[in-house]
């Protein structure tokens, strides 16, 4: 369950990334957006939050986190318990804990174990006792939640918290120790989803607790039951442990920021698309040296821009983008067509090591017939481009013994062969067959794309940032032959007749700069938004439009 950062959540948060206190008009403006509050009003609106949270302290006149004793503790000389709890739904706010299991981990290994049923003050759902095998029966004598939790706190003492999705079990736990003190637990905590994350990225795939029992091989599988959970999350743990310090990990301190959320560690970076406009645009996300990490578009900048501080994980390339992101960027356009083409250039002239792709023509191929056989050239010609070379190299061996003139021809040969070995039972070769002829019927697919765009002469007309303009794209000779803006009150004659110009002379390209602009705006062509109108290149329809 994704559970909302609270103001102190992003307090703490704020003093991690600046590694150290806070003015409270600093503060006031991160979490309030209020951009220039007064020093004693941004402490009174902090009063609350402070006084409710343990992690946090007033150091002088300014907010900070409350120093962890054992944050610089060697790992394998650090104390976890590791928890976790039953509850009767999804909820920390309408729902109770019913079970805490918790399990002490001393150097390394299991040393003590705490496990109580509590009485949740009403029935059990049908599907929580299906699912943990607690009855009501059970509970009757149990204790209530404070004097369970009274009891669990005192088995934990003051070592760091631990357990799988710990947003979940500590929302129920925070809201219980809040009842009891009034305040928020202060404890470190451990997750061992993110823990895993950080530290099996290309091994494992799930970071489920069955699938990381599995993983591990642990002694005890998950169950729905408190205590069995814990033991195998412990087990899950100092397995990742190990892995933390082959990692170089030796603290404490360093498990805390391996384990550190995506989200909590992006958190305190949403303050740089404060701002963010609704309308199309394209964006940059630049790094303390001002390099350029990334380029993308959006039909709405601020949405966009703000689903990258969600608990959605990005492609690793993006994901280490967003960790060295320092400054955001905005360029707002008139349409999401615009934005697109802006994008498509940016990315070629700045190269951004995290874009996956466009912009990389100089990688693209194009096949060509030499003699009696096609070979893969890096020429433009009318059979491309291919955008790798090893992809070309791939529909060229389909091409082996072919002699016709277009590559379509040679498709009911190689699916005739394909059929023949798969026949035979020669299966390792009937599968070499098949991934050239898949790498065959996609080019086809292209080159007959590229062909009906050569041959289209269009203007695409979509809004312009500016108010009462438009943007005229002529399209001609496969490629993007002039932009125009215009006024929308029908008035530009000479920009429309000066674009028609422009698209006439314009001479046929087959280069690959040229392929790339012309199948993106193929493809909004082919679904245009309400936002779009293509017509030809008359200049009376143009005007009209």
């Amino acid at each position: 369950m994704q559970l909302t950062f609270d103001a102190a959540d992003r307090l703490v948060e704020l003093a991690q990334t600046r590694r150290g206190p806070v003015s409270p008009e600093d503060a006031a403006h991160v979490l309030f957006a209020l951009e220039r509050a007064p020093a004693a009003l941004a402490r009174s609106l902090l009063e609350d939050v402070v006084a409710g949270d343990a992690r946090l302290a007033w150091l002088g006149a300014r907010v900070g986190l409350v120093e962890q004793p054992h944050a610089e503790t060697l790992i394998e000389g650090a104390e976890f318990v590791v928890f976790d709890l039953e509850t009767t739904g999804l909820s920390a706010i309408r729902n109770r804990m019913c079970e805490i299991g918790a399990v002490r981990v001393r150097a390394l290994a299991i040393e003590d174990t705490f496990e109580t049923l509590v009485n949740p003050g009403s029935a059990l759902p049908p599907n929580i006792a299906a699912l943990t095998g607690i009855r009501d029966a059970d509970l009757r004598h149990a204790p209530r939640p404070e004097l369970a939790v009274r009891r669990f706190l005192g088995f934990a003492g003051d070592a760091s918290l631990t357990a799988h999705n710990a947003r979940f079990d500590m929302a129920f736990l925070e809201r219980e120790v809040e009842r009891l003190t009034g305040r928020r637990v202060a404890a470190p905590v451990v997750d061992t989803v993110w823990l895993a994350r950080r530290l099996l990225q290309r091994r494992s795939e799930r970071f489920s607790l069955a699938a990381l029992a599995h993983f591990f091989g642990t002694s005890t599988s998950p169950c729905h039951r408190a205590l069995p959970d814990a033991v195998a999350t412990a087990e899950i743990l100092v397995s990742l442990l190990g892995l933390a310090q082959e990692r170089g990990a030796r603290t404490l301190a360093d498990v805390l920021e391996l384990a550190a959320p995506r989200a909590r560690k992006l958190h305190s970076k949403r303050s740089l698309i404060a701002g963010a406009p609704t309308g199309p645009g394209v964006y940059l996300f630049h790094d303390r040296n001002e390099t350029v990490l990334y380029v993308g578009k959006a039909r709405d900048l601020r949405a966009r821009l703000r689903s990258y501080f969600s608990g959605s994980r990005q492609r690793p390339a993006v994901e280490a983008a967003l960790g060295a992101l320092e400054r955001v960027e905005w360029r707002e356009l008139g349409s999401e067509l615009e934005a697109a083409l802006d994008e498509l250039r940016l990315i070629g002239e700045l190269r951004p090591p995290a874009n996956a792709r466009g912009g990389r023509a100089d990688r693209y191929a194009y096949l060509a017939q030499r003699g009696d056989r096609w070979a893969v050239v890096s020429a433009p010609g009318p059979f491309g481009p291919i955008t790798s070379r090893n992809r070309a190299r791939l529909v060229a061996r389909a091409l082996d013994g072919f002699e016709g003139d277009d590559p379509a021809d040679g498709l009911p040969a190689l699916r005739a062969r394909l059929t023949r070995l798969a026949r035979d039972l020669r299966f390792e070769d009937a599968a070499k067959v098949r991934d050239r002829l898949k790498a065959l019927e996609e080019a086809v697919q292209r080159f007959e794309t590229l062909d009906r765009l050569r041959a289209t002469r269009v203007c695409v007309l979509a809004p312009a940032r500016e108010p009462g303009f438009k943007r005229a794209f002529f399209v001609a000779s496969g490629r993007l032959a002039a932009v125009r803006t215009l006024a929308v009150d029908g008035a530009g004659r000479i920009e429309v007749e000066a674009g028609i110009a422009e698209a006439a002379l314009a001479k046929p390209s087959f280069a690959p700069e040229d392929a790339d602009v012309l199948l993106l705006v193929g493809g909004f062509m082919r679904r245009p938004g309400p936002e779009l109108r293509i017509v030809s290149l008359d200049a009376a329809e143009i005007l009209a439009a």
